[in-house]
């Protein structure tokens, strides 16, 4: 039985995952598995197509719950929300915008941010509001 609480270790967990399968899909390093797969194609392993999969069942399972948790609206407002940080960064120096690696890094976080939110929002929801959500009800005779 799931937990009806969450605290700020289970969203910081939650976000560590989301950052890892976030940077460990691509980011602006050599490290990551684009460039793995990509340097390895023409004679692609069973192992490169091993961890391909399950990227994609962590993208799978963190958007589908993302979705699901926030919405359309929630996604739209979290990515607004999000540019606006990018764009606060940027307007008040802090991040130069020829600093594309710096960037590219600020938006890895806040797309894991996101995802994070997604994962954590239905238990922040049920505990600041007191009412549970439920998606899927099963009846058993």
């Amino acid at each position: 039985m799931a937990r009806e609480t969450i605290g700020m270790g289970g969203i910081g967990l939650r976000f560590l995952f989301a950052l890892a399968l976030v940077c460990l899909t691509w980011n602006p390093t050599a490290f990551n598995y684009v460039e793995w797969a990509l340097a390895r194609w023409r004679d692609m392993g069973p192992l490169v197509a091993f961890a391909g999969i399950i990227l994609l069942m962590g993208w799978i399972f963190f958007l589908r719950t993302t979705a699901r948790s926030l919405g359309m609206l929630g996604i739209v407002l979290c990515t607004g929300l999000a540019v606006v940080v990018i764009w606060i960064l940027v307007y008040y120096n802090v991040v130069s915008t020829n600093s594309t690696q710096v960037l590219t890094w600020i938006v890895l976080v806040l797309l894991s941010a996101i995802l994070a939110a997604g994962m954590s929002w239905s238990h922040l929801r049920a505990r600041w509001s007191g009412q549970a959500t439920v998606d899927e009800v099963e009846h058993h005779r």
